[in-house]
């Protein structure tokens, strides 16, 4: 263009021009970018797992209503008698805000450290589930090991409680796996990361069901099979719960691999157990009551059981279900 048209441009300026203006859009768009991701991280670092969080700060889309039906595993974990606990702060509620968070902090804890997510608190209740939005491998055993912890730290914290003067606190756990859609609810303004499914409503079920048999936690059938190996469970019965139909097996777990050491007896108990499930099913009542007293004399752990039991036999008793009886258990309350 020089020697042709003696036209001598000089290229440096337009370049840096447009280097500029490239370095400070991506500057803003890396800002834009960044706050996102902090103002995502500040709304859920204290209600979903960590990896939840770091997915979302990655790929703000899953922000958006919708769901996907996967396998989870669900947790309802509830306080037992609650009233008679409220009572204590009658002229002073910030007491009772300070006694829940004492108790949702450790809990919270406990299953965010096994990768749960808690989905809601509902006043003293808890709701959690393993297995999304990221995969969580072994999602069954960490759900049982977080009640099983949760049970445990309890016994701490009621231990402080009553240095205090306060009413010790009781808790009932329902767990169980199943299929769930899984995403965000709500409107297109305002919505959580939440679940929806039949799988859902057994595991809030069986949560309300666990002081009905005496024990702290009830796990579903799905969940009882997939831990069986590596914890010690136990049938309590077949129940249909309230609002359904279908019967389903339920029970509860009593420890790990440790506690069996340290329970010489348990397979003796085990074995017994197993036989006055069958004549309680055969309605052998007498012998099955007689089963059920050995057994509560001999296995500590189960007592709150077998007094439900014995109660249900002597009922039966007086009013016989009949020969078509199914063995099946039909809860009149949630």
């Amino acid at each position: 263009m020089f020697t042709k048209h003696d036209l001598l441009v000089d290229w440096s300026y337009p370049v840096l021009t447009v280097f500029i203006a490239w370095a400070l859009a991506t500057f803003l768009r890396f800002m834009e970018e960044h706050k996102l991701r902090m103002e995502i991280k500040k709304q859920f670092e204290h209600y979903l797992a960590p990896a939840m969080v770091k997915k979302l700060q990655k790929n703000p889309e899953l922000l958006k209503l919708g769901g996907d039906t996967r396998e989870l595993t669900l947790l309802f974990c509830d306080i037992r008698g609650f009233t008679p606990i409220s009572e204590q702060f009658k002229t002073n509620p910030q007491g009772l805000t300070k006694l829940i968070n004492r108790f949702l902090t450790p809990m919270t804890d406990l299953i965010m450290s096994r990768d749960g997510t808690i989905d809601k608190y509902m006043g003293d209740c808890i709701m959690a589930f393993w297995n999304a939005p990221v995969n969580v491998k072994g999602h069954e055993m960490k759900a049982v090991e977080s009640a099983l912890g949760m049970v445990n730290r309890l016994k701490e914290l009621n231990d402080e409680l009553e240095s205090e003067g306060l009413m010790p606190i009781k808790i009932g756990i329902g767990i169980n796996t199943g299929e769930v859609v899984v995403g965000n609810m709500g409107s297109n303004n305002r919505f959580d990361y939440s679940i929806l499914g039949d799988a859902a409503n057994l595991a809030s079920r069986l949560e309300g069901q666990s002081k009905g048999y005496g024990v702290t936690i009830i796990l579903g059938e799905e969940t009882a099979d997939a831990v069986q190996h590596e914890l010690f469970s136990v049938e309590l019965d077949s129940i249909a719960v309230k609002g359904k139909k279908d019967a389903v097996r339920i029970f509860t777990v009593l420890g790990n691999n440790d506690w069996v050491f340290h329970n010489t007896s348990w397979y003796f108990n085990q074995q017994q157990h197993d036989k006055f499930l069958v004549l309680y099913r055969q309605q052998s009542w007498e012998s099955a009551e007689l089963f059920a007293n050995d057994l509560k004399a001999s296995w500590p752990e189960m007592a709150g059981y077998y007094d439900v039991m014995i109660d249900r036999i002597n009922e039966y008793i007086e009013n016989p279900p009949g020969d078509d009886w199914d063995g099946v258990y039909r809860a009149e309350t949630k």
